[in-house]
């Protein structure tokens, strides 16, 4: 360090001379003065250099985004993601650390340049207390939230390389019932909370990211989002209105903060195996059997693992994210770019895709203005032909081979030849996801603050797929035999959204506490469409880029199409919050909503909710309760709606009526109504009540909340029977039905052991849930009952599920079994309790009657998940399982392919289990099996390095296994991949796609 003499003692005499009596009786000099003795105490110049260290918590856990501020200077900055905090300060300077929820510490720099800190946790303050919740169009401490709102952060979300956002928060939320079908890498998540809402219109929750309504989670990567919350009661989602009646999922993206600039980087491997649930034969085993006489089929005498053939045993997925941050109090940044490459257990089964994010914040005007704003890109390119085929494929003949003799693909016109297919055809999607949207927020006094917040999306999509000549499909073909097939399809889609609001916050006398907020939403959608396809190529050389070749466009057999809609949504809302003392707490919305979907005479609706809280460890009586930290009452009230169902459903639509011979010699088409209008039509409504209790005791040890329920939708819609005249066409959509539901949910937390070196904390979730249709007719429409479900398989046995007014939902209706008779034949109960044979059956559906009895019900009435967290040292492991409990599940794979009737492969089951039926398929409770299942979901390792170098501040390896195991009485495919949620649950399916155990291996590092 160079320190100029000359001008420490020039600066010296300046000092002595200020505080002479001639200068120190003046009080002009006295800024000037009381300037040079600060930072030259003692006649000595204060040397500024970077103190660093580290922030911790009681626990020895670094500490992002802790304050730290220089007393003398005003300097201030944040830790990062491991802790750390550089900043510039002198010897006998005090530096401030604060953060929320914990005591602040002042400490005096001495000679050294580190200092290390260990943050104490606030006596008064309770650490779920101080969690940031979003609550739409704003953020609220846990502790001020009415509602039920469940927050799951990014620390608390599964580390198994997600393929969609909801995989995150799998089993994390009570109530929140997320099922996916299989592994395949383009297929999506199913989500239900607290139950069925609607029978025909959108069962899926509005995702909000960003504040962006209706957003796409296509966008999203694991290591972007900083948080997911839902809002799961109706007086938490009234806010907004006709989106929200199947719940509101918040999902919040990291955004760049105050810092020095840092990097880093976040990356896995995952490779996948498959995990056979359906044990069939064997091609030696099969022969076995034919040789026996045991099946009455012929052998091929070829030995063929069909399955085998499917399945992508090199599958390698992996994900790279960079991500780069930093900034300063006025100007923040965060960047990233994700690279996924998603590796399916089907081979041609596959996603690749590049991500690009960007987030910037600027504050301005004093502090008044502050700017955010956020970009977000997605191209992939999605390989769609594999994944299909597994039921075909499994239930073949095993001594049929996939080729002839002469080695060429061997074709049949009873099934397809599956694996050919993966070399004679392509399917693929390219696709670009985008969305921009910015906010401004504007201080204009004290207390008021108005925002502005704009946003677009836009989806785009070009879909190719091109067959062989040589291929199956094309050599098959009836009309153009031996010509290939092409396909080229297009979609686009565009939401813009503008929501200005107004906020206003008060605190009178300081205890009354205010908050209201006012504003107006704005959206509108569209979306188009177009396709065309061709046949009779001559020759393979142009694929889909070349459709105009084709033989079948000059005869009329090619085909083309196109679409276009859109709708407009308008909305009006409010909500005000206030507190007292801390105390007492209530919140009221109404919003104000019209949409363009509605009939004429329905255009706007109104969405109330009311909710209270009563904080009862803030009362005096609570003093001296030591054991009891935080007692939160809640009870809410709130209405919202269903708006998703197609466009122009209320209005009359015109459609082809075919083309005809006019008087002028020409063939023109014809058009008229395919659609009754309905003026009256508009939204379902859903009333909700819901009361809560939130607690933490033991200091704080064990904390939880429990949740009771009960909401009921109204005017359901669906398509009824309407009278000619006066409509013209035979059916009209319209709103009749009434749907209820009620429940109970459970969230605990609880930290077990805590030591300085280990610690084992525990999460858990339960929820029980009964869902009702009360109604489905009026004096106008009825409909006495809905089926669903359908069977599909061996036979066409139906649909499995009859919801009658008034009855349960998933209820499995039909025959009861009683046996069998000495041959094999079928014996079943009918309503009189007799043992009758299936030709004296009475299958009508008329519960006055029918023979068919309620046998099962498909939906669980328990949901429960339990996640371990152990750290010991540098050492982190995680131990998560989940479960459904108490629901019947119909084993459509042994009613099919555990009967000899069957002329392809058969279970090894037909043999034992099944042994005694001699008869054709036949549904009934013979093949209703308990669903009930306990699964080893997640386990993750890891281990935190503790470098001792200043280019890597933090570093994380672990692997992963997840699907480890199940414990189950179910006989057929993983329960877990069987839909158990919406109003068609609980038919196993052979043909889904298969369940996988994965194993994956990941790195971060910050730099």
């Amino acid at each position: 360090m160079k320190i100029n003499l000359l001008k420490i003692t020039g600066l010296s005499a300046a000092i002595v001379l200020l505080n002479s009596p001639a200068f120190s009786m003046n009080p002009e000099w006295e800024g000037t003065r009381r300037f040079l003795n600060r930072n030259v105490p003692g006649g000595r110049v204060q040397v500024q250099k970077n103190v660093t260290g580290t922030v911790i918590d009681e626990n020895g856990q670094p500490v992002p985004g802790a304050g730290i501020k220089n007393q003398s200077t005003g300097k201030t900055t944040v830790t990062d993601v491991a802790g750390k905090f550089v900043i510039e300060a002198s010897a006998g300077q005090v530096l401030r650390f604060t953060y929320i929820g914990y005591e602040t510490q002042n400490i005096t720099v001495g000679e050294s340049s580190v200092i290390n800190v260990k943050l104490a946790v606030s006596k008064n303050t309770n650490l779920e207390e101080v969690t940031v919740v979003a609550v739409g169009y704003g953020t609220q401490l846990q502790k001020e939230v009415t509602s039920a709102v469940a927050h799951v952060g990014s620390e608390d979300f599964r580390q198994s390389g997600s393929r969609n956002a909801l995989d995150l928060i799998q089993g994390k939320v009570a109530g929140l019932n997320i099922t996916r079908s299989g592994s395949n890498p383009n297929s999506g998540v199913s989500v239900q909370l607290r139950g069925v809402v609607t029978v025909t219109g959108s069962s899926s929750p509005l995702f909000v990211i960003d504040g962006i309504p209706g957003g796409n989670p296509d966008l999203l990567q694991q290591d972007d989002i900083e948080s997911i919350d839902v809002l799961k009661d109706g007086s938490a989602a009234a806010i907004y209105g006709s989106s929200a009646n199947a719940g509101v999922i918040l999902i919040t993206t990291k955004k760049g903060k105050a810092g020095p600039p840092q990097f880093n980087y976040s990356g896995y491997a995952r490779k996948e195996y498959y995990n056979q649930w359906l044990d069939f034969l064997t091609p030696a085993q099969y022969k076995e059997k034919i040789a026996s006489g045991e099946i009455k089929q012929q052998n091929f005498g070829s030995e063929t693992n069909f399955v085998d053939q499917l399945i992508n045993h090199d599958n390698l997925t992996q994900n790279h994210n960079l991500n780069f941050s930093g900034g300063t109090d006025k100007t923040s940044y965060r960047a990233s770019i994700n690279y996924r490459d998603l590796q399916g257990i089907a081979k041609e089964n596959s996603r690749e895709e590049y991500t690009l994010r960007f987030n910037i914040n600027q504050t301005g005007l004093d502090n008044r203005l502050k700017i955010q704003a956020n970009l977000v890109t997605n191209f992939n390119r999605a390989n769609l032909l594999g994944g299909g085929g597994w039921e075909s494929e499994q239930t073949k003949n095993p001594t049929l081979s996939n080729y002839n003799p002469d080695g060429t693909y061997r074709f049949d016109l009873t099934s397809t030849n599956e694996f050919a297919r993966l070399f004679q055809e392509t399917s693929y999607r390219k696709q670009q996801t985008s969305s921009a949207d910015v906010k401004a927020d504007l201080d204009i006094v004290e207390g008021l603050k108005a925002s502005i917040f704009g946003s677009v999306t836009r989806d785009n999509r070009y879909d190719g797929q091109y067959r062989l000549k040589a291929s199956e499909n094309s050599v098959e073909n009836t009309d153009f035999p031996g010509g290939g097939y092409a396909y080229k399809g297009d979609y686009l889609s565009q939401a813009w959204a503008v929501e200005p609001t107004l906020q206003y916050s008060k605190t009178i006398a300081s205890k009354h506490n205010l908050n209201a907020l006012v504003g107006y939403s704005y959206r509108y959608f569209m979306e188009e469409s177009s396709s065309a396809s061709n046949r009779g190529f001559i020759n393979d050389l142009f694929h889909e880029d070349n459709l105009g070749q084709g033989a079948a466009l000059g005869v009329g057999k090619a085909s083309m199409s196109s679409g276009k809609n859109d709708n407009t949504l308008i909305a009006f809302f409010g909500r005000i919050n206030y507190n007292y003392d801390g105390k007492y707490l209530l919140t009221a919305i109404l919003r104000r909503e019209g949409s363009s979907r509605f009939g004429a005479n329905n255009k706007w609706g109104n969405f109330p909710a009311v909710s209270a809280a009563w904080n009862v460890t803030q009362e005096d009586f609570m003093r001296n309760i030591n054991w009891v930290n935080n007692l939160k009452l809640r009870v809410g009230y709130g209405e919202t709606g269903n708006s998703g169902f197609s466009n122009n459903a209320s209005r009359v639509t015109l459609g082809g009526g075919g083309r005809y011979l006019y008087p002028d010699g020409q063939y023109l088409e014809t058009y008229g109504p395919n659609r009754n209008p309905n003026p009256n039509l508009k939204w379902e409504t859903k009333r909700e009540t819901n009361i809560g209790l939130e607690f933490s005791v033991l200091k704080s040890k064990l904390s939880g909340s429990i949740d009771l329920f009960k909401r009921t939708t109204k005017d359901l819609l669906d398509t009824y029977t309407s009278p000619q005249p006066p409509f013209v066409q035979s059916s009209i959509y319209t709103n009749v039905g009434t749907i209820s539901s009620k429940g109970i949910e459970l969230a605990l937390s609880y930290a077990a052991f805590r030591t300085k070196d280990f610690s084992w904390d525990i999460d858990a979730t339960a929820s029980t849930l009964r869902n009702t249709l009360d109604s489905y007719s009026n004096d106008e429409y009825k409909i006495l009952y809905k089926t669903f479900g359908g069977i599909g398989g061996a036979g066409a046995l139906g649909d499995a599920i009859v919801t009658y007014e008034g009855g349960a939902l998933g209820e499995f209706w039909g025959k009861k079994f009683a046996g069998f008779t000495s041959d094999g034949k079928w014996l079943f109960y009918n309503r009189n309790g007799q043992a009758v044979p299936n030709a004296q059956i009475n299958n009508s559906r008329d519960k006055n009657v029918t023979d068919l009895q309620m046998i099962g019900n498909a939906i669980p009435k328990y949901y429960a998940s339990m996640a371990h967290n152990f750290r010991y040292k540098q050492f982190d492991l995680r131990v998560f399982l989940r479960g459904k409990f108490d629901y019947d599940i119909l084993n459509r794979n042994a009613l099919s392919y555990a009967n000899k009737t069957w002329s392809g492969n058969l279970l090894t089951s037909t043999f034992d289990k099944y042994s005694q039926i001699n008869d054709t398929y036949m549904y009934s409770d013979y093949y209703l099996e308990k669903g009930s299942y306990v699964k080893l979901d997640e386990v993750t390792i890891g281990y935190n390095f503790k470098l001792k170098t200043k280019l890597i501040r933090n570093m994380r390896i672990y692997a992963t296994g997840q699907n480890l195991a199940t414990i189950t009485g179910y006989t057929g495919s993983d329960p877990d991949f069987i839909a158990d949620n919406g109003t068609g649950p609980g038919v196993d399916n052979s043909g889904a796609y298969p369940s996988t155990r994965s194993f994956l291996f990941g790195l971060n590092v910050g730099f």
